[in-house]
């Protein structure tokens, strides 16, 4: 398996199951993998590959209903691998539970924090996206746990681009309607130029991912402290997973990370 080329803040690592991901200025803050459709998931052995590559005694999950809901997960606590309430991102202080979500083109986002041993982990799809999920987990890190969004560090995993999203424009009402101001709302959703000679009008692509960065900038995280892998799902179905590609066949690849000691 070829692996695709990644930004010099990312790297690809071997890891039991065969490559994972990781954002290097991330990895100084919490141990986390953004795995490959070489995890056998979900499956008791890929969820315990996956907890030895982190570090982690067990791993928090939930039932995702792309909504803006948040899960607090205490230092302490006894994770129930039972337990999926709803919800599509996760806040922790926990060292020894990974927080975890999936995603096979939506944007999996993963958070630390510099000064505290807090993590988060994000489940962004489009509805989530003009919901703000990611901005609800900023605002969750800073209520339960005093973080500060000027210290947060993010890496934005692989997810679907703005080269293959093509959506339509209901999904412009829907943003707008969630409140989003125009120009953002200009700047997400690209109508490359038609062909020359072409009198049709050009359809509509999504940058998921490019949405998420601002809504994190937006909530006061500095921009350099923002990483994207660049990756885009459909485009690399060797090494990742893309339902809007494969359909009920899609795998899904996991986002996890743990908070530091």
């Amino acid at each position: 398996m070829s692996l695709p080329p990644v930004p010099d803040d990312f790297a690809w690592t071997h890891e039991s199951w065969g490559a994972g991901l990781r954002c290097l200025p991330l990895a100084d803050l919490a141990p986390h993998v953004f795995t490959t459709r070489q995890l056998a998931f979900p499956s008791p052995d890929g969820e315990r590959q996956l907890r030895e590559a982190i570090g982690a005694t067990s791993i928090a999950w939930a039932k995702q209903v792309h909504g803006r809901a948040v899960i607090v997960v205490r230092r302490g606590r006894t994770s129930d691998a039972d337990e999926r309430p709803e919800a599509d991102a996760f806040v922790s202080d926990a060292p020894d539970i990974a927080v975890a979500v999936r995603a096979a083109d939506c944007v999996p986002l993963l958070i630390a924090d510099r000064v505290k041993s807090v993590v988060a982990a994000v489940h962004a799809g489009w509805r989530g996206t003009a919901a703000r999920v990611a901005v609800a987990a900023i605002e969750a890190l800073e209520r339960e746990f005093g973080s500060r969004p000027q210290d947060l560090v993010a890496a934005i995993g692989p997810s679907i681009g703005p080269c293959c999203y093509e959506v339509g424009s209901e999904l412009v009402d829907a943003f707008a309607a969630a409140g989003h101001e125009r120009y953002l709302i200009d700047r997400w959703f690209l109508a490359p130029p038609p062909p020359r000679g072409s009198h049709e009008r050009s359809k509509l692509h999504l940058d998921v991912p490019g949405s998420n960065r601002d809504q994190l900038v937006l909530a006061g995280v500095p921009e350099d402290q923002i990483h994207l892998s660049g990756l885009c799902t459909a485009m690399h179905l060797d090494v990742l997973t893309s339902f809007r590609v494969e359909r009920e066949k899609a795998g899904r690849i996991v986002a996890a990370i743990r908070a530091n000691g």
